[in-house]
């Protein structure tokens, strides 16, 4: 996996705790008070109500692996561009790009959004 550090911290490790489904250590890389935002779900904000909201996300997969292939830094504001493997429940992995953007209070992300079209995972 190819990361980037950003505002003193490697992406990589946030992306680790994500492939790892450890919804408590991904948060960790949040502000409190953060916005979180997956696909065209609704925003969510706060540590843990992002928290449940992604641990809720993980119960629907096996599990999954980024990798990252760019990402661009502005400021505050990074962008990441990758693929997603996720395993599925059925044993069957569904591989698709997506394209986040990070923007960061000190070291800690403030707003997390996540563009990516998750439908071919639960498609038949």
């Amino acid at each position: 996996m190819t990361s980037a550090i950003v505002a003193g911290r490697d992406t990589g490790d946030m992306f680790a705790a994500i492939d790892a489904q450890d919804g408590a250590a991904f948060v960790a890389y949040l502000t409190e008070d953060a916005i979180f935002r997956f696909g065209s779900a609704p925003p969510v904000q706060g540590r843990t109500s992002i928290q449940a909201a992604v641990e809720g996300f993980f119960a629907t997969i096996a599990g999954c692996k980024h990798t990252i292939f760019n990402s661009l830094r502005q400021d505050d504001t990074v962008v990441c561009e990758g693929e997603v493997a996720y395993q599925r429940h059925d044993g069957r992995e569904v591989i698709l790009p997506f394209t986040d953007v990070f923007e960061y209070s000190g070291d800690l992300i403030s707003q997390y959004k996540i563009y990516i079209d998750v439908s071919p995972l639960y498609a038949e």
